[in-house]
């Protein structure tokens, strides 16, 4: 029994730090609102993937809009970053999502009813002349 300890260790070990996982995981930000998300990829003008970006959306949902929430997260090198939990029916559709990086912004809209699981590019410009 104790001979297959080492072996189990190591299988264990393997399997932790092998689990498939890149160094370059997509940061997820979780609404909790329902089951619709969207995959969002930050470019410069280029096609440049944009580190740390922030993306920001407002969400209005329920009777009349009375509940509001608003969701925001950072790229990661790759320029990825996924937004779940968004309702399938919001307040005035659709939901834009704003991408910002120093003076760079871009955005992107998504109508949760018609895709509820969207993945959309976001090419961020100069904002200022």
């Amino acid at each position: 029994m104790l001979k297959f300890f080492p072996v189990l260790c190591g299988v264990f070990l393997l399997a932790i730090c092998c689990s498939g996982q890149s160094s370059q995981d997509v940061p997820k930000v979780d609404g909790a609102l329902g089951v619709c998300s969207v995959d969002i990829t930050v470019n410069t003008a280029d096609g440049k993937p944009v580190y740390a970006a922030h993306v920001k959306v407002h969400i209005a949902y329920g009777m009349g809009g009375f509940h509001k929430l608003d969701l925001e997260a950072g790229t990661n090198a790759d320029g990825k970053v996924k937004i779940t939990g968004l309702p399938s029916r919001v307040r005035r559709p659709p939901l834009e999502f704003e991408a910002t990086k120093d003076e760079l912004s871009g955005t992107a809209t998504v109508d949760p009813a018609a895709q509820c699981h969207s993945v959309r590019t976001i090419k961020i410009e100069n904002t200022k002349p």
